[in-house]
């Protein structure tokens, strides 16, 4: 059988996994607009700004409330650049790190652009958003990573001393790709990665996250994912880190009432690991969405990061229906974050009506061009 074909939907599976693609790009964004504006502040620092409990509501940052930063917006194009490898499958073209690639290339022109270009016919509609073309501290490895038309691989990758949680940022829709097999999602997070954070901790926390998204995406709980990740880690050289920082996620949890100091703990210096395991953490031991995603922010280290990764986690575990509506009411990009989501969830479901031998829909192909 194909590792990647895909199970056999029905009517409630795909209810449910809409609603879970939804709340998994929903929670990346409305963590990371959360986190976004105490990103470079110290604990003192955030509760002298915004009290001394901390930020527990979205805070003005570039302009407004609710505005998210460069994890979302390379999040949206992870998104859009798994849906044109589907639809470029059909061409007999399959190598989804090269599709996700370009789709960081579109991104990287956001960064330098006035705005959307016409001319650009192979774009499809997600670089065409007059929103997108914001800079929003977009650090320097990923301004590099993407800097040209190289593609950084496993044997050759760019940054490779890069240690940053960027690239973990980024990696939840791998983890949506339900039909595919574990060992086949973490390899592609880990070579996506390796296009702008080469070092193995930075990878491997990438392909952990997404393995994890994939289990609670498929109905796991959230212990049962970090123990699949655990178990595929292990067969992966320069884990150790990795896994230890898990580990210490799920002891953590054992040993009293959550709190910043056990976060920034967990968080370290703001590696890729240490804020893989503090988001962990704090979806675990969260009493809802809006107490692990402030438990997520209240610290010292990079909190739109910390943010995004606790919301994708908690959108793929609960989906779309747990998350603070209040939040999401004010929250930049949602009309485009649900249009995304809702056609990724229909590529992944219903893609052969869509692009298949029996017929393509015109309208779709001028969405997500196989070019």
């Amino acid at each position: 059988m194909d590792a990647t074909s895909g199970p056999v939907w029905g009517r409630a599976e795909q209810q449910d996994f809409r609603s879970r693609v939804r709340g998994t790009l929903l929670g990346v964004a409305v963590g990371d607009a959360l986190g976004g504006p105490a990103d470079a502040l110290a604990l003192d620092e955030i509760r002298s700004a915004y009290g001394p409990e901390g930020l527990l509501d979205l805070a003005f940052g570039s302009g407004r409330r609710g505005t998210v930063t460069h994890h979302t917006q390379l999040t949206l194009f992870s998104v859009d650049g798994l849906i044109r490898a589907q639809v470029r499958r059909d061409t007999g073209a399959w190598h989804p790190p090269t599709d996700l690639h370009r789709a960081y290339l579109r991104w990287a022109a956001t960064q330098h652009d006035w705005g959307p270009d016409e001319r650009r016919e192979d774009d499809g509609w997600l670089a065409r958003e007059e929103w997108l073309y914001v800079r929003r501290e977009p650090t320097r490895p990923l301004l590099i990573g993407f800097g040209d038309e190289t593609m950084g691989t496993l044997e050759s990758p760019k940054n490779p001393g890069e240690l940053g949680p960027e690239a973990v940022a980024r990696s939840a829709p791998f983890g949506l790709l339900v039909g595919w097999e574990p060992q086949l999602v973490i390899q592609l997070a880990v070579e996506c990665a390796a296009q702008t954070h080469g070092h193995p901790i930075a990878y491997l926390s990438a392909g952990a996250y997404a393995v994890i998204v994939h289990a609670l995406a498929c109905g796991d709980s959230l212990d049962g994912a970090v123990q699949r990740a655990l178990a595929l880690l292990a067969a992966r050289p320069g884990h150790q880190p990795v896994s230890d920082a898990l580990q210490h996620a799920l002891g953590a949890v054992r040993q009293g009432l959550p709190g910043p100091a056990r976060v920034e703990e967990l968080a370290g210096d703001g590696t890729a690991d240490g804020l893989l395991a503090a988001s962990v953490y704090c979806a675990l031991v969260g009493e809802d969405v809006r107490h692990g995603l402030c438990l997520a922010v209240n610290q010292g280290g990079p909190s739109a990061a910390a943010g995004a990764l606790t919301g994708g986690l908690l959108g793929a575990l609960h989906g779309e229906t747990a998350l603070p509506p209040a939040w999401l009411a004010e929250l930049e990009g949602r009309p485009t974050l649900l249009e995304l989501a809702d056609d990724f969830a229909m590529e992944m479901t219903q893609g052969p009506a869509l692009h298949g031998p029996a017929g393509s829909s015109p309208g779709w192909l001028a969405r997500y061009p196989r070019a």
